[in-house]
């Protein structure tokens, strides 16, 4: 796992509900944890573009529903900060859910674009993307 190169807000807190990109069979899933974020105390945790949560499904395949999953960010509405100075934003906030733990996605695709810092930080993730920006 890299570094990321960017500045990322930190703009889906706790019970932000995303879309999920992939074909896993989840379509909405609902954060309710994410990995490795220290808050002060009585501040909930946000995350943002290639963060891992940890997510229960809301919407999807029959038998799925509340189910918890880990997911990894790839879009954000929210715009961030490159280190060269110019700033991204995307359509939607979407995640892909993972199958364990290592960041390898239980999906085989990607639908619309994924960032680039989430390319560097989880190459499993990137392989199977349609497109990086």
């Amino acid at each position: 796992m890299k570094a990321i190169e960017a500045r990322i807000t930190k703009s889906l807190p706790f019970g932000a509900r995303l879309n999920v990109c992939d074909n896993s069979g989840s379509k909405i899933i609902r954060i309710f944890s994410v990995y490795k974020h220290k808050t002060v105390k009585g501040r909930y945790q946000a995350a943002g573009v290639g963060d891992m949560v940890n997510c229960s499904i809301i919407k999807g395949k029959p038998g799925t529903k509340k189910e918890t999953v880990q997911a990894i960010i790839v879009r954000q509405k929210k715009e961030f900060r490159r280190k060269t100075g110019e700033r991204v934003k995307f359509e939607d906030n979407s995640a892909v859910v993972l199958k364990d733990d290592k960041g390898n996605p239980k999906g085989t695709i990607i639908k619309g674009p994924i960032a680039k810092e989430v390319a560097a930080k989880w190459p499993a993730v990137a392989k199977i993307a349609s497109a990086i920006l």
